[in-house]
C-alpha cells in the first residue's frame, strides 16, 4: 500500500501558535506584499480518525517516520451531521502530501447508528483500493473538529490556512459516537502553507518573513495526546 512521491504531490510547511496571536497572523497574511486574499469564507471541519488496532499510524507520528498515512472520513459544518462527506487518506513522504478521496454519503437513518453500522455503510460505497484502507485502518479513536480561515496569494500560487479552536472526542472502545465528552487540546493554532513543488522557492521567499518557527504538528497526535490528559 506503499507508492513512490506523484508528481502533483504538494508540500506542506507548517507553524504552531497560541490562539491569541490569530490577529496577528491574520494581519500579517493581509498586509503581505504577495496580497494574499480570503478565496473562501471559513468553515468548520470535523474528522473521524481509523488506526488499526495496534495503532500503527500513531506510531508512524510517534517515532517520525518519513512515510506517513492517515485514514479519516471527513465531513464540513455540523459536528453531529455525518451524512455528506469523504472518506481521505492522506500520504506524507517527508515534505511532500497527497490524498486519496472517495465520496461518502451516510443514510439519515443512521442518526444514532453505531460505529459498526456506520463503518459498514463507508465500505459499502468504497471501491477496493479504499476497502482495502477501511480494513486494515477498522478502529475510530478519536474525532476532532476545528475551525479554518483560508487565504491565497494574488497569484494563486500558494495556499494557507489557520486553524483554531480544536476540540477532540475519544472514540476508543465505544460502540456509539462520542460527541459529548471532549479533551481539549492547549489553545494551539496551526498556520499552514501548500504549495506545488515547483512555488518551493516562491513559497520559501514568503514565508522567510513570518515571525514563527517552523514545526511539526498532527491533529491526530494532538487528539490522541488530548485523551490522555497530556
Amino acid at each position: 500500500m506503499r507508492a513512490g512521491i506523484p508528481e502533483d504531490a504538494r508540500l506542506e510547511i507548517k507553524f504552531t501558535a497560541y490562539e491569541t496571536e490569530i490577529p496577528r497572523l491574520t494581519q500579517w497574511l493581509h498586509l503581505h506584499k504577495s496580497g494574499f486574499g480570503t478565496p473562501y469564507p471559513p468553515r468548520w471541519i470535523n474528522n473521524v480518525y481509523f488506526d488499526s488496532h495496534e495503532y500503527f499510524a500513531y506510531a508512524e507520528n510517534l517515532f517520525g517516520s518519513s512515510n506517513r498515512t492517515k485514514v479519516r472520513y471527513r465531513w464540513y459544518g455540523d459536528y453531529t451531521d455525518l451524512q455528506t462527506g469523504e472518506l481521505e487518506i492522506k500520504c506524507k513522504r517527508n515534505c511532500f502530501s497527497w490524498k486519496q478521496h472517495f465520496p461518502i454519503t451516510l443514510d439519515p437513518s443512521l442518526a444514532g447508528a453505531s460505529w459498526r453500522e456506520i463503518r459498514r455503510c463507508i465500505m459499502d460505497q468504497l471501491p477496493a483500493d479504499g476497502a482495502l484502507w477501511m480494513d486494515t485502518h477498522p478502529q475510530p479513536v478519536i474525532t476532532n473538529r476545528y475551525h479554518r480561515q483560508y487565504f491565497v496569494s494574488a497569484d494563486g500560487r500558494v495556499r494557507a490556512t489557520i486553524d483554531s479552536r480544536q476540540a477532540t472526542y475519544d472514540q476508543r472502545y465505544k460502540p456509539y459516537p462520542n460527541t459529548t465528552r471532549s479533551g481539549r487540546p492547549p489553545g494551539t493554532t496551526v498556520l499552514e502553507f501548500k504549495f506545488d513543488r515547483s512555488d518551493r522557492s516562491l513559497a520559501s521567499g514568503i514565508i522567510q518573513g513570518l515571525p514563527l518557527r517552523v514545526g511539526r504538528h498532527s491533529k491526530y497526535m494532538m487528539g490522541v495526546h488530548a485523551i490522555h490528559g497530556y
